[in-house]
């Protein structure tokens, strides 16, 4: 199983919508939409999970496909670590 990346998301955006999207290219295992955690307030994005063997056809069919009036940004999420590995910002 892998994870997608779904960005550019409206804030409207329920994961029931995405649930919807996505299992037009196969099973869809999970979705989150991510929040902040302290406001609660969505970030503008979510992952999906989905079957290895049709991750890569569902992020072709829904990258650049519009939801809720805004242009999707769909790919491969990167694990977990990579993100808390970048630079500090000064």
């Amino acid at each position: 199983m892998k994870s997608i990346y779904v960005g550019n998301l409206s804030f409207d955006t329920t994961p029931e919508q995405l649930r919807e999207l996505f299992s037009m290219h196969g099973e869809v295992k999970s979705v989150k939409v991510v929040s902040d955690r302290y406001t609660g307030k969505p970030r503008g994005f979510a992952f999906v999970e989905m079957d290895d063997e049709v991750v890569e056809s569902a992020i072709n069919a829904v990258d650049g496909t519009e939801l809720e009036g805004r242009s999707l940004k769909v790919n491969l999420a990167k694990p977990r670590g990579v993100w808390r590995m970048r630079r500090p910002r000064h």
